[in-house]
């Protein structure tokens, strides 16, 4: 699990990226401008920071400009915006920043950049222990590679309870038909996707495979009729 930073001062941008990378088993703050993105970093570390480059009081090239010249660009950027030119792109990348989507953002970009700016920033804390290991007095050194283990902080995220059959919401549940043919619907859209969120342990992928919906229009499927979107994980 990451700790990971969105700023945008899109309403509906921070929550639809927080819903997906929290289904993801990330950690997510939320920032709607530069302001909110600074007392943030000052008070926690981050792995990762998703920047909208056009925001009303500071733009994400000059917060990044700002972080590069203060020592504090530690941990991957990710910019983002919908009217960058080519131009800020490269001076983005060129101050320091991981890479840039373009919006509207899709899922498989999002999680790709996502997974490689975790990856960098892991590298990145490995080198810097490793470093420090051998500045030490005593160092270790074996012959082989130390087996791959998953971090037990990863667990709970890895194992997704299936409740049994019997315990499942049941959609087919008694409906108030006497009423306008949206709002009967939508109960039973509610109804229907809380079956299937339940029978598969809240995983929003195999929710997807299930209902034949593409992932970004089932979280906003999901948010329309007001589904819980609680984990329903197990913490084995």
């Amino acid at each position: 699990m990451a700790n990971i930073l969105v700023v945008d001062d899109e309403l509906g941008i921070r929550d639809l990226l927080s819903e997906i990378l929290n289904d993801e088993g990330h950690q997510v703050d939320l920032a709607e401008n530069a302001s909110q993105a600074r007392s943030a970093c000052a008070a926690q570390r981050y792995d990762l920071v998703l920047l909208d480059i056009w925001m009303p009081d500071t733009d994400g090239v000059s917060l990044l400009k700002e972080w590069a010249l203060a020592g504090q660009l530690i941990m991957p950027v990710i910019m983002m915006s919908g009217h960058a030119t080519i131009d800020t792109a490269v001076e983005a990348t060129r101050i320091g920043a991981f890479s840039f989507l373009e919006k509207p953002i899709t899922l498989q970009k999002l999680l790709k950049a996502v997974n490689q700016a975790l990856e960098k920033s892991v590298s990145a804390s490995k080198s810097a222990s490793s470093i420090a290991s051998t500045g030490s007095a005593t160092v270790t050194t074996t012959d082989h590679p130390p087996e791959m283990a998953i971090p037990a902080a990863e667990v709970p995220h890895l194992i997704k309870a299936i409740p049994p059959e019997d315990m499942l919401p049941d959609p087919r549940q008694g409906f108030d038909l006497d009423r306008p043919l949206r709002d009967a619907r939508d109960e039973f859209e509610k109804a229907y996707f809380e079956f299937h969120l339940a029978r598969e342990g809240g995983s929003m992928t195999r929710v997807a495979e299930k209902t034949g919906l593409e992932r970004t229009h089932l979280y906003r499927k999901l948010r329309q009729l007001g589904v819980e979107l609680g984990k329903k994980r197990s913490t084995r």
